[in-house]
């Protein structure tokens, strides 16, 4: 299926397209809200600046897709597959991505305010300067991500991994990190106003 086709049917009313082949498709400035593109593919896709509101993107595949500026607010990504995309400044308001993979995935700014990213893999993600304020990050794996800057205010990251993260003028607040292993973690140059640390963290954190 082409671009062309996919909107003409979208325009008439259509939203349920799962497992369409959109690979390389340019769909960029779209209203998509509310589609259906469970397990699609959407390998190298370019949806910048797109309206992907509420869509159903489950199991689909956005690799190296160009996400820019694209609207997901309230969309369900729950195992989607979106390595080494680019999401800066994308929308993820609220959005599923239950253990998304996110290796190497280029988010940021992204708002990803009250997103559940919990067992997503964020190994080696550039989170620089993205909201994460309220998300849930339980058990997700951030192995070598770069949060310098990102906001992770009142977030859950209780069995998370940070082993090699980047964790830079991070704004920690509020953040309970009694299950979470610090093991080579520098919070020394984040903001740790109210936060529930490890017993034998404290001394660390300075």
């Amino acid at each position: 299926m082409d671009a062309n086709e996919l909107l003409k049917r979208y325009c008439a009313g259509e939203r349920n397209f799962p497992e369409v082949s959109l690979h390389l498709v340019n769909l960029s400035e779209m209203c998509l809200a509310g589609i259906n593109l469970n397990r699609a593919n959407l390998t190298n896709a370019a949806l910048s600046q797109s309206n992907l509101r509420q869509a159903n993107l489950i199991e689909a595949n956005l690799t190296a897709a160009v996400l820019w500026r694209t609207d997901f607010s309230g969309a369900n990504m729950i195992l989607a597959n979106l390595k080494a995309a680019n999401l800066i400044r994308a929308t993820l308001r609220k959005v599923d991505l239950h253990k998304a993979s996110l290796v190497k995935a280029d988010l940021r700014l992204a708002d990803l305010h009250d997103a559940d990213l919990s067992n997503a893999n964020l190994a080696g993600a550039d989170l620089r300067y993205a909201n994460l304020s309220g998300a849930s990050l339980a058990r997700a794996n951030l192995n070598g991500a770069n949060l310098t800057g990102a906001k992770l205010s009142n977030t859950d990251l209780s069995h998370a991994s940070l082993a090699k993260a980047i964790l830079y003028k991070t704004d920690l607040s509020y953040v309970d990190f009694t299950e979470v292993d610090l093991n080579g973690v520098d919070l020394y140059h984040c903001l740790l106003n109210g936060v529930t640390l490890p017993e034998r963290s404290l001394i660390e954190a300075g």
